[in-house]
């Protein structure tokens, strides 16, 4: 009855090891599939962050550049209407 146990237990073995590279083999092939479902719907993680970085990085330089010229031209919109005003009292005086 010993020998019939450990013959089991052998054949425990020897089926535990494929079973394991069987459920490793189906996690890698979900995953694979997983990316490809990503990448073909678009969803998927951009490949290239440090493009993303740099450019994003760019555009925050744009908005400061813009606001800068929006302060200059309201600076320059509120001296033309200060100068209008003027011109108004002096027309009406």
């Amino acid at each position: 009855m010993q020998r019939a146990d450990e013959d089991v237990a052998v054949e425990d073995g020897r089926n535990g090891r494929p079973a394991a590279h069987i459920t490793r083999l189906e996690r890698r092939l979900s995953e694979a599939l997983g990316k490809t479902a990503r990448e073909t719907s678009g969803l998927g993680a951009p490949a290239d962050i440090e493009t993303l970085t740099r450019r994003a990085a760019e555009l925050e330089q744009q908005i400061l550049d813009l606001r800068g010229e929006r302060a200059e031209r309201n600076e320059d919109l509120e001296a033309a209407r200060a100068t209008n005003r003027e011109l108004m009292n002096r027309l009406n005086r």
